[in-house]
């Protein structure tokens, strides 16, 4: 739908207003807010039209007029378009853009990094957040290192793709030499390195328990602890911070309202589903956003959903998502996602050095430190 200038300027003017104020929006207010010199009747024609092209409603007689969500639409798609536009004449003029204080800080224990991240989001928008954590579909193994704890007991380190450290110490019944265990990294590695599960077939399977020989024991229970880590995970695990910020926006905060949001928040289902289609985004970074019955919860109809992709290192990514009424303030919406995926990038480059590392106690699930060169 095209608008000549004087309509998209009145339509963006009521946007704007409404969305500072979740009042109707009325003629007068408009004549004080566009930077257009006409009269409060011209306006009111101008805003009779709009309502006929289903851009902005009258809630009730006498009132102003406020968005619909075709006009909200409009608007975001507008801004999308602009920021593309601004992007590519950064880097025409090769102008960088100007890098903002880390939020983020750097965490070991990748589910608390990403509760602090919807934390921040959540404090930083005023709206509610929700973060997925990350999963790979074919995740490849990296590096296998296998070490002796005590007489009896073997830690085994996996390094898969996306550079996440997983550990496991397991029992062995047979006596090993350092030499035993050196050659069994070796014929490992040189075997099992790059591939993914669907890769691990019988005839590799086959060919190292023969390589093996009377070790053919651990390097099954090796394949089994391989075959947990590099599985396809399709499961997702949702982090959420804010959720009682709808209280803030009255035409969220009626009791049925409120609490069908909230335990939507604190059932995680449905906004585990809509992370998920986050991750097909193909807006402007990855960027995607949801108004009023385009969102993918039931009980979010009434709202908008704005998600962008994060990508911790290479295959490894997850979905950050803002909840909010639809007169939400989309600028800094987005302005915010955008600098969370600047420091994410700079906090996990995508093709890092890996640094050896003592590893956790049992079972943990680290994320390697690049190389210090690398962090400059």
């Amino acid at each position: 739908m095209e608008l000549d200038e004087r309509k998209s300027k009145i339509l963006k003017a009521i946007i704007q207003n409404y969305q500072e104020t979740g009042e109707p929006v009325g003629s007068r207010t408009i004549s004080k807010y566009s930077d257009l010199s006409l009269s409060s009747a011209t306006i009111r024609n101008e805003m009779s039209d709009l309502e006929e092209m289903g851009l902005i409603v009258q809630p009730h007689t006498s009132a102003g007029r406020v968005p619909t969500d075709l006009a909200y639409r409009m608007y975001v798609d507008q801004l999308m378009k602009e920021d593309r536009e601004k992007e590519n004449e950064k880097a025409e003029l090769s102008v960088p853009d100007q890098k903002s204080d880390f939020l983020i800080k750097r965490m070991d224990r990748m589910e608390l990094m990403l509760e602090q991240v919807a934390r921040i989001v959540a404090d930083k928008t005023n709206y509610a957040a929700m973060v997925s954590s990350p999963r790979i579909n074919q995740t490849k193994l990296k590096f296998i290192q296998l070490s002796r704890v005590d007489e009896y007991k073997l830690l085994m380190v996996l390094v898969v793709e996306g550079n996440i450290i997983r550990n496991k110490i397991f029992d062995i019944h047979e006596d090993l030499r350092d030499q035993d265990i050196l050659s069994l990294n070796l014929l490992l590695n040189s075997n099992l390195n790059g591939l993914t599960m669907d890769e691990i077939n019988l005839g590799v399977i086959t060919h190292l328990t023969e390589q093996a020989g009377v070790h053919k024991d651990i390097v099954n229970r090796v394949l089994e602890e391989v075959a947990k880590a590099i599985r396809p995970d399709h499961s997702v695990e949702v982090y959420t911070s804010g959720a009682t910020n709808i209280f803030k926006y009255p035409e969220l905060s009626d009791n049925e309202t409120a609490s069908e949001i909230l335990d939507t928040f604190e059932e995680k289902k449905q906004l585990a589903k809509a992370l998920s289609d986050g991750l097909k985004a193909d807006g402007h970074q990855g960027i995607r956003v949801y108004i009023g019955d385009e969102t993918p919860v039931d009980s979010m109809k009434d709202c908008s959903i704005v998600t962008a992709t994060y990508e911790l290192s290479d295959g490894l990514k997850g979905t950050i998502g803002i909840v909010g009424p639809k007169r939400m303030d989309y600028p800094k919406v987005m302005k915010t996602l955008e600098t969370l995926m600047q420091q994410l990038n700079a906090i996990f480059p995508k093709v890092p050095e890996l640094e050896k590392k003592e590893p956790d106690a049992e079972g943990d699930v680290n994320i390697v430190e690049p190389a210090e060169d690398e962090k400059e």
